[in-house]
């Protein structure tokens, strides 16, 4: 485009033009929306509204006919609750993600922190493991390489479904940069190549409302380490704390927090409310000169 160039930050992002799955993002000017899709009865947002499998069929349709880009399907909270077996979380997952696989090209991505899950996720048509535990076990980066699938990195402190009080750091975006580099590290150890890994600094996990509003307003040093960042700011704690929201009115302050968090680099965005955020990314991505209006008619006559 004519004109001058953006002065918006632009990371320096390992192999941007990435295939997943039957879809190819070019992560250098594009951005890719996640609709989020638990069946669990305890989430900290949909609170089991979705747990039912016709009521999560539901909401993956929603969400690709609200335009989602990618679909992430979880079977068990990473937040402190009762113990959900191995079995019972395949039969909560795996169910969920052929049926979608039958109804979308879309990304899906499977969130777990057990190698086997993943691995029957894989086999019914995931793409991607969304790992939220720095993947502790190896096993779970192993079953990635194996599977020539994707992996995504997040920070955490606790072992999934274990409580971590009063999270300390003495520089938290740095320590979070820290622990994604050593991590990828140990993905690329075990045959994981660099254009099959996304990292997620982990807002929220194992963090308070300043640990996350800190990370969000440095953003940049996470998406400085190379691979495409993963915001997951959706309705978080942290906002609502912040605007003083309770859990079903942080729409407004969520499409903030996503918009700042794009400005900073992040290039996939984990959402709810996918009929709200997917007009707000467009939007910034038509800003940026990155995507032409969808039509023009205004004082062009």
């Amino acid at each position: 485009m004519a004109g001058r160039e953006s002065k918006i930050y632009h990371p320096d992002i390992i192999s941007p033009r990435r295939t997943i799955g039957a879809r190819t993002f070019d992560f250098s000017r594009q951005v890719a929306v996640m609709a989020i899709i638990n069946r669990t009865p305890d989430s900290f947002h949909d609170r089991g509204r979705t747990f039912a499998l016709d009521k999560a069929i539901e909401a993956v349709e929603n969400a690709i006919a609200n335009e989602a880009d990618w679909l992430d399907i979880g079977g068990v909270p990473f937040g402190p609750g009762p113990e959900v077996g191995e079995q019972e979380e395949i039969d909560r997952v795996v169910p969920l993600i052929a049926a979608a696989r039958e109804r979308t090209e879309a990304v899906i991505s499977v969130e777990t922190y057990r190698p086997e899950v993943a691995r029957a996720a894989f086999a019914a048509g995931a793409d991607v493991l969304n790992n939220t535990s720095g993947i502790h076990d190896l096993g779970l980066a192993d079953v990635v390489a194996e599977c020539k699938t994707v992996l995504i990195v997040t920070h955490s402190l606790a072992n999934p479904r274990t409580p971590f009080p009063r999270p300390t750091y003495e520089d938290v975006t740095r320590e979070v940069a820290d622990f994604l580099r050593a991590r990828v590290d140990v993905a690329l150890s075990r045959g994981i190549p660099a254009d099959r890994i996304i990292i997620d600094p982990g807002h929220d996990l194992n963090k308070n409302t300043y640990h996350s509003l800190e990370l969000t307003r440095r953003l940049t040093e996470i998406a400085d380490i190379g691979h495409p960042v993963l915001a997951a700011v959706s309705n978080k704690d942290f906002i609502g704390e912040t605007v003083d929201r309770d859990q079903r009115e942080r729409i407004e302050a969520t499409i903030a927090t996503v918009s700042i968090c794009i400005l900073q680099g992040a290039r996939i965005v984990r959402v709810h409310d996918v009929a709200e955020i997917v007009p707000a990314v467009r939007m910034i991505e038509g800003i940026l000169g990155w995507r032409p209006p969808a039509y023009t008619r205004h004082n062009l006559a």
